[in-house]
């Protein structure tokens, strides 16, 4: 009853006209930004940080937030359309999205991510009223040993989507932890595979190889169907809607998508990337058929959806709950509360209840309100289809180079850009999977680490990778993720076989 009561009075904070303005612009231009690709939330909410000098917290606070999950919303439009994902967090919506929108569903692509966007973020905001404080004490058994196996397991699971060919995820994935490798360690100070290149010493941002791999891989294929006349644009649009098959499909990955990726989220460091990319994986390890995935099974793109939103809300957790930022978004918006003399933490919501729950409570009126403009906004966007593949595809381009040149201002990372596309071209052409290598770009570095500080614990003795329960669940959680898709499809074709003999 307490925290009900809590709830109700940081919805009269929320629903003040102020407030309520600070929530939609944040929702809205967060969702601008997150379709921009190489921007994101974290570029978001810095550039946002000087006007909330001029706020008081609660609204500095609340429209930050708006930037953070509008931007979920906003990142699988891209990549729904043109594949290219807004962000990292948007990666595992190009899976099926960008199929769904090639098979004429984009409509239906559009209208589900926003309503498993929705759903998402309402439900793991009723999630978090309740549950906030021992999620956050739960994060914190997570050690550098925990962190590494929770890394190591995220990379398995997403690799052995190949299941077709397992070695080529694990391809894929050794090749971007080999990425995640160049530029200055942060231990020893020791250059690494930066070629004396000074730019380079900073390591390769994902974003770069986020927008090479999809957007300018996406134009490298386009080349060929482009001259031969084959890539059709489309001329004909339908209601932004889904049917009840398509909602019976996506239910129930939805509402497992969700409490996954709430949980990923609330885990410092883990991020909206591992939660898409585990949310999908899971559910085509539960699918009947798990051959849809990849060629527009709307499921594989409602799950993601969930999850990476869910996401957005359980790295708030653990920043206001113990004064740790979840995510790089988190950590800008931690420095922004410091600024304006508030000190995130547990006192947090015992000092400055208004503040907390209002921030709470907007986020449920911030998502209705996100609900409201994507959907139509997506009928606008789906027009994007009808523009000519000879104009549509520059404009991809100018993009994505300007969304690269956003990220650092480096002239280097157009290079960049163009090596890792070709990169994502030829891997295409050998069906070698791009997300393990994705993924392992973006969480390679923070491995590295959490495994070479979890040997300086304990004086470099191994064990301490099996000392906790959380260790040993996350180590067998690991081996099932590789061999549980092989078993599974060695019993399928078994029973096949049988089957054709009983006949």
């Amino acid at each position: 009853m307490e925290v009900l009561k809590h709830l109700f009075d940081g919805m009269l904070v929320a629903i003040t006209p102020e407030n309520l303005f600070w929530v939609t612009l944040g929702g809205i231009l967060g969702t601008i930004i997150g379709m921009l690709p190489g921007l994101g939330p974290a570029t978001g909410v810095a550039v946002l940080l000087p006007l909330t000098f001029t706020m008081g917290p609660t609204a500095a606070l609340i429209t930050m937030a708006g930037v953070y999950y509008g931007a979920m919303y906003g990142g699988s439009r891209s990549a729904i359309l043109i594949n290219t994902p807004g962000d990292g967090a948007a990666i595992a919506s190009t899976f099926d999205g960008y199929p769904m929108a090639m098979n004429g569903r984009a409509e239906a692509a559009l209208a589900i991510s926003a309503i498993a966007s929705f759903i998402g973020g309402i439900i793991s905001t009723i999630i978090m009223v309740f549950v906030a404080d021992p999620v956050a004490h739960f994060a914190l058994k997570f050690g550098p040993a925990e962190y590494f196996l929770l890394m190591v397991f995220a990379l398995s699971a997403t690799a052995s989507l190949a299941k077709e060919n397992l070695l080529k995820g694990f391809i894929s994935m050794i090749f971007g932890l080999m990425i995640s490798t160049v530029g200055i360690d942060a231990q020893s100070g020791v250059e690494r595979f930066t070629f004396g290149i000074m730019e380079l010493q900073t390591g390769i941002d994902f974003l770069v190889v986020i927008i090479a791999m999809y957007a300018l891989g996406e134009v490298y294929k386009s080349f060929q169907s482009i001259k031969e006349g084959k890539k059709k644009m489309q001329t004909k649009f339908q209601r932004i809607w889904i049917t009840k098959e398509d909602w019976k499909r996506s239910k129930w990955p939805i509402l497992r998508s969700t409490p996954l990726g709430f949980f990923i989220g609330a885990l410092p460091g883990a991020g909206g990337t591992m939660a898409a990319l585990m949310a999908y994986n899971n559910e085509k390890q539960l699918s009947k058929n798990p051959k849809e995935f990849g060629k527009g099974a709307i499921e594989g793109l409602a799950a993601p959806e969930a999850a990476n939103n869910a996401a957005s809300v359980g790295a708030l957790i653990p920043m206001l709950t113990l004064g740790i930022p979840g995510s790089g978004t988190t950590a800008v918006m931690m420095g922004a509360l410091l600024m304006l003399g508030l000190q995130p933490g547990p006192m947090l919501f015992q000092q400055h209840p208004d503040i907390t729950w209002g921030l709470i409570a907007s986020m449920f009126i911030g998502n209705v309100i996100l609900a409201i403009v994507n959907i139509p906004l997506a009928g606008l966007l789906v027009r994007l289809l009808a523009i000519p593949p000879k104009i549509l595809y520059p404009i991809v381009l100018g993009l994505a180079f300007v969304g690269t040149y956003a990220i650092s201002n480096s002239i280097v990372d157009f290079y960049l850009l163009v090596i890792f596309g070709l990169v994502g071209y030829f891997m295409d052409k050998a069906e070698i999977p791009t997300a393990p290598l994705i993924l392992a770009v973006i969480v390679g570095n923070s491995m590295e680490q959490s495994f070479r500080q979890a040997l300086t614990i304990s004086n470099g003795n191994f064990h301490i990778f099996i000392q906790s329960t959380v260790s040993v669940v996350l180590i067998i959680l690991t081996v099932l993720s590789v061999f549980y898709p092989i078993v599974k499809d060695w019993t399928q074709k078994r029973r096949g076989k049988q089957m054709e003999t009983s006949v």
